[in-house]
């Protein structure tokens, strides 16, 4: 297969994107049915994927929804696709949806997923940024869907488009409670008197692999924070499978000395060490 093709891999099969088809009754494109997870692909090999894969087991196991392939057949699976992409760097997605179903929201007994993977050229590196408070959203820390990667995800949606409009590169999600869960796609950590706190699961905060990874570390910990916690913080950074990204300030207000601190400039050289 030409190298230089765009090819995709679905429902077991590797094949220009061209011929790929979801068929039209899909629950994943009708009623937001599905799962995906976003994978960082560096030197040609897809970063953490054995953890990307246990999250999408345990999420499908939750939902009801049936994993067609292992984990093994899905690593082999995502090798064949970046080989025949030719691509050393860039994002592999897999969406993973219960398939095709009468009209209704109740899933068919006898539903046959749709999965497909595919591998897109690497962003360029994400830089500091600029966040606001959402106001027209929140995040339901309730909800079984805040930990997993839903392909709902239209809460997010409805925020970047509050913090575009209010001139700021993201938005920062509150919980039901008023306490901060994460941003509309990362896991948000700060640093308080030189130590890293992350909002737990139970406020809402998705189970992010670098969140977890950062976690593993043993130099940083759980803890519900408050807006007041946030904007009295030394630095504040947010993370997702990508990377990470500096939190400069948040509703104009500016976080620490409004610089990229120590710590957050530590952990970025130690990501583009991986």
């Amino acid at each position: 297969m030409n190298p230089g093709m765009s090819v995709v891999w679905l429902n077991g099969c590797l094949l220009p994107a061209e011929e790929a088809r979801i068929d039209p009754a899909d629950r994943g494109f009708t009623l937001g049915d599905g799962l995906f997870e976003t994978i960082r692909v560096v030197g040609g090999t897809a970063r953490h994927l054995g953890r990307h894969l246990a999250r999408l087991a345990d999420s499908a196991a939750l939902l009801g929804l049936p994993l067609p392939h292992d984990a093994a057949a899905l690593a082999v699976a995502a090798e064949a696709l970046i080989a025949a992409q030719g691509r050393v760097e860039g994002v592999l997605r897999i969406t993973l949806t219960r398939g095709t179903g009468a009209r209704g929201v109740l899933p068919p007994a006898d539903a046959v997923p749709t999965l497909l993977m595919t591998l897109a050229p690497a962003p360029p590196p994400a830089g500091p940024v600029k966040a606001v408070i959402a106001r027209t959203t929140r995040r339901n820390e309730h909800s079984p869907l805040s930990r997993v990667k839903s392909l709902n995800y239209l809460d997010s949606i409805l925020a970047r488009q509050e913090a575009a409009t209010r001139g700021a590169g993201e938005a920062l999600l509150l919980n039901g409670a008023g306490r901060l869960a994460e941003s509309s796609v990362a896991n948000l950590f700060i640093v308080r008197d030189g130590r890293l706190l992350t909002p737990p699961v139970a406020e809402g905060a998705l189970p992010g692999i670098r969140r977890a990874l950062i976690l593993e570390r043993g130099d940083a910990g759980e803890a519900p924070l408050s807006v007041t916690d946030l904007l009295g913080a030394e630095e504040a950074f947010l993370t997702n499978s990508l990377g990470l990204r500096p939190l400069l300030r948040v509703d104009g207000q500016a976080i620490g000395a409004g610089t990229v601190g120590p710590v957050t400039a530590a952990l970025l050289k130690d990501i583009a060490a991986e």
